[in-house]
Formats: C-alpha cells, structure tokens, sequence
C-alpha cells in the first residue's frame, strides 16, 4: 500500500539505467578514466557514487578511486540546524585530488546550496584538475548558478512537493519517489 502523498517515479530499474547511462557519460566526458575519482556528498550521493564506480569498473575495468564529503560545516544555514550538529566524517581517496577529474554526486539538485558547501570543501582538500557534477534527479528551482554536467533525470516539482531519493542501505530499497508535503509543511 503507497502513502497517498508519495508517488514512486523511478523503480529499481529506473534508476540503474540511469546510473549506468550516467557512468557511460562521465567516463565519455573524461575521455576515459584516467585521473578519474569518483565523491559522494554524504549521505545519499555516497550511495550513488558506489553505484556509478561499480558501474565503470565493470564496464572498463579499470579501478575508479572514490570518497565522500561531509559538507555540515560547509553548509551556510549552519545556525538553523541547531546548536550541535551532527558532523560525519570526510575521506578522500590516500592519493589526493591534486591534478585528478573530480566528479561531485549527489542525490538531487535543487537550491545549489549543497553543491556550493560540496565545492568549498573540496578545495580545502587539493586542487583537481577539474570538477564534474554528477546527480540523480535535478529538480530545477536554482537559487545559486550552479548546473550538473550528468543528470540522470530531470522533474518537475510543485511548491508543495519534494524529491526523495531512497537507498537500500539507509531506506530498505533503491527508487525515487515524488512527495507531496502536507498543507502545513508546504
């Protein structure tokens, strides 16, 4: 039985296709996957970027390096979460990124605030040589000019509507879902 404020818009199928779609398109971009990591904005787009490793090394076979970035310091709404934010971890693969193909992933593309804070943290780290953007679901409504080089599906959203990107890891399956906040929260 679905909640009637959540509608499935990509299965488990959906969403490997456009994963393996993305992989093809970022090894292309790359012009192969020399000097190519691969960096998940915690939490989801950490998922998402195994995925797309996963992807390329089958498909080319060769080994992708990867990471993740905890952007909680980064963010610039840093005092409306709270007074004690909950902070991850950051890991970057042991070779640096100086000089590398960085590929930024994350869920879903909406403000550009995350990619902002992803971005600001990366560059503490090294210098790439450059940085691509990689997410899921761009769900347009830019509040910073900030636009993805690989989507893997754009949607149109309502004001009252969100986009949630759900992984077996934390959420017991893989999809996106379109939901309808309530009156209140809207």
């Amino acid at each position: 039985m679905h909640d009637l404020n959540r509608v499935p818009i990509m299965d488990e199928r959906a969403v490997l296709r456009a994963v393996g779609r993305m992989a093809r398109e970022l090894v292309e971009r790359n012009a192969g996957t020399d000097d190519l990591i691969m960096v998940g904005v915690q939490r989801r787009g950490s998922q998402l970027a195994e995925l797309l490793v996963r992807e390329i090394e089958k498909a080319e076979g060769d080994r992708i390096a990867s990471g993740h970035l905890d952007i909680t310091l980064y963010r610039d709404d840093l005092r409306a979460i709270g007074p004690r934010p909950v902070i991850g971890t950051t890991k970057l693969p042991a070779g640096g990124i100086d000089d590398k193909a960085v590929v930024i992933v994350d869920d879903v593309l909406y403000t550009g605030r995350t990619v902002r804070a992803a971005l600001n943290e990366l560059m503490d780290f090294g210098r790439p040589s450059r940085i691509y953007l990689c997410v899921l679901v761009d769900r347009g409504g830019r509040e910073l000019p900030i636009q993805p080089d690989v989507v893997g599906r754009h949607v149109e959203v309502m004001g009252d509507q969100t986009v949630e990107v759900l992984v077996p890891e934390l959420d017991g399956r893989l999809g996106v879902d379109l939901v309808t906040l309530p009156k209140e929260a809207a």
